[in-house]
């Protein structure tokens, strides 16, 4: 080969220039516009910004042939029409510091434009006073007289038509309804205040009607979910959670009934999903997913929503602070047993009461929902009330096993906290209102059966029993230091740059778990000695675990998931075990110390400690009353 032939084989250098503008759109409309359902998304957002009480979807095709929105938003003026289709124009930011407190739904000022590259797009839009509406054609600019009642249409023909190659990766029309349909579910789920209405190919296939929020939960999810979940509220400064935690036996196998929101917009944030998630973390059994939906109302300076052109994530000033606030306000909401629901607890004044079916519980600081007080409140008929649920009280089963697990050095049992001024008295129930029953027999040594108003309670004992003594090694262990074991032969094994890092920084947190951590080399960690009540534990996972815990998340909470898995197996262990004879007394002791402690109704590990069989389920079996 020549050197003439060589040098035509080399590229030549191509021109540095600008990109024209459709293709500068073509190429935003890539991160704003995946498919049909991102339309929907950004087109609903701007009909809520501009004040819509009723919201019209209308599809052809899924969304992919045509997408209409419609609202009675307060519209654009005819003069403004033009200029709301050009990139990064926007009514609702005006300098920096508006972005730092954005408080819409959208601001980029990208979406129409982007859209309107890679569709056949059009505005009808009619403003407050004006004679007639006006349409605008996005592809010709042409701008005419149109007859429409206040408020804006944005018509989306032929989705992706100027680029065929990303048309080919969308899905069949059902998936990509099913998809537009869960984007108007999110906005339904935020905004109970408006009308939402989807029709597709002429059909209407959704409607939700303007409600309070606990209507439109349960018209949006369903009634099961409201009833199988329970009321979570926490206020502390200009953070406000609120919503409802599903509870653990109601899991499901796909995390498709997750919905988190922050100001108002549905986000998807990793920091949120695992403080959630490790609020279930000893309620949950196996892979199952919790299902919630959380509102957080926090000051616009705090968080950062202009993360992503889809505006789905989100940056908080302090993530930390969060994930922790987000934690414990679910758990606090999953800490009461369902055992709760058979009675009304300590008596308040209705003023002060949050009031939701089957469970009443103090408010936190500050005012909650409005619709957190408009749910019904339960009828028990015998006004009676049930004893402090977080009273520590001595077990009548399985002191002697946990006292041989800490030896002589068994903790003092904290003193329990004084009652509240606004709580009533505590009064103990008579034997026939115990919400867990009066113990009448046990069967093969495993299972304990109870009789109570509503029918039959079968209970796990080994698991129930282990959930009562794991919630009281909690409350005693304190900051007390978990004992460790110093090893002959150190365990080593391969680590990573950030293990290394965080073994060097975190080696007191880690010798507080009763780990002795030290890099042995630039790539390898040995472990010196290991906690001694894990004397059987695999210590390589263990100590990978707790050093990814404490590289992503605070000292602390690293301190406290790793310390509640020591305790949880001293509770497995300090339980009563399978096959073991009791007698009617500590039967009844067992069922009342469940009554008593938090998060009863699920063992350490998830599965369910007892279940109800009322009158009618037995009544059914045997075919009564047909």
């Amino acid at each position: 080969m020549d050197s003439s032939s060589a040098s035509a084989n080399v590229e030549q250098r191509r021109a540095i220039r600008e990109l024209p503008d459709e293709l500068i759109s073509q190429i935003a409309a890539g991160e704003v516009v995946e498919r049909p359902a991102s339309v929907v998304r950004e087109l609903v957002d701007n009909a809520l910004d501009a004040g819509a009480t009723q919201v019209q979807v209308k599809l052809m095709a899924g969304g992919v042939r045509a997408v209409v929105v419609e609202d009675d938003g307060m519209g654009i003026p005819a003069e403004e029409l033009p200029l709301a289709l050009k990139r990064h124009a926007t009514s609702k930011i005006r300098s920096l510091h508006e972005l730092e407190s954005v408080s819409t739904m959208g601001f980029r000022g990208e979406a129409l434009a982007a859209i309107a590259s890679v569709s056949e797009m059009a505005v009808v839009s009619r403003s407050e006073g004006a004679a007639h509406a006006h349409r605008l054609d996005a592809r010709s600019g042409e701008l005419s007289p149109a007859a429409r009642a206040r408020g804006t249409s944005v018509e989306v023909r032929e989705l992706f038509f100027s680029t065929p190659a990303r048309r080919k990766f969308l899905k069949t029309d059902a998936t990509e309804l099913a998809h537009c349909l869960e984007s108007v579910r999110r906005h339904a789920l935020a905004r109970p205040d408006v009308g939402f209405s989807v029709w597709h190919e002429g059909k209407l296939v959704e409607q939700w009607r303007a409600a309070t929020s606990e209507q439109r939960i349960k018209d949006v999810l369903g009634e099961d979910f409201f009833t199988e979940s329970r009321t979570l509220f926490a206020e502390n400064g200009p953070l406000r959670c609120y919503g409802r935690a599903g509870l653990p036996e109601a899991a499901r196998s796909r995390a498709d009934m997750q919905y988190v929101y922050v100001n108002g917009r549905f986000v998807r944030d990793k920091l949120i999903a695992h403080g959630i998630r490790s609020a279930y973390e000893d309620v949950l059994h196996g892979h199952r997913q919790p299902s919630y939906v959380l509102f957080i109302e926090i000051a616009p300076d705090r968080v950062d929503v202009n993360v992503h052109p889809t505006k789905i994530e989100v940056r908080f000033r302090d993530g930390r602070e969060m994930h922790q606030r987000v934690r414990y306000a679910v758990q606090d909401a999953l800490a009461q047993s369902r055992s709760a629901e058979a009675v009304a607890v300590a008596q308040l004044p209705v003023s002060q009461q949050i009031e939701v079916p089957g469970v009443l519980t103090r408010p936190s600081a500050g005012n909650p929902p409005a619709w957190f007080a408009a749910e019904p409140r339960p009828s028990y008929g015998n006004g009676a009330t049930l004893p402090s649920w977080k009273t520590n009280t001595q077990s009548s089963l399985g002191l002697a096993e946990v006292a041989t697990l800490y030896g002589k050095d068994m903790p003092a049992r904290p003193a329990p906290a004084a009652p509240e001024p606004a709580l009533a008295p505590r009064q103990e129930l008579p034997a026939h209102d115990w919400p867990l029953g009066r113990a009448i027999a046990q069967i093969q040594g495993v299972y304990v059966l109870a009789e109570n108003a509503q029918g039959l309670i079968i209970v796990d004992m080994h698991a129930a029993h282990e959930r009562v003594v794991y919630e009281r090694l909690k409350a005693s262990l304190g900051e007390r230091q978990i004992e460790s074991q110093p090893l002959l032969i150190p365990i080593t094994f391969a680590a990573t740059p950030a293990e290394i890092a965080t073994a060097e920084a975190q080696h007191e947190t880690l010798m507080k778990l009763g780990l002795d951590v030290a890099p042995l080399s630039a790539k390898v960690l040995a472990v010196r000695a290991r906690p001694a009540l894990l004397a059987g534990g695999d210590v390589i996972e263990l100590t990978r675990g707790v050093l990814a815990e404490l590289g992503q998340f605070d000292a602390s909470q690293a301190i406290e998931r790793a310390q509640h898995e020591i305790l949880a197996t001293m509770a497995c262990h300090g339980a009563v075990r399978a096959n073991r004879q009791l007698t009617l007394d500590e039967m009844n002791g067992l069922l009342r110390d469940m009554e008593r402690t938090e998060r009863a109704d699920q063992c350490n590990h998830g599965r369910p400690t007892w279940r109800q069989l009322t009158m009618r389920e037995l009544d059914a079996l045997f075919l009564r009353g047909r």
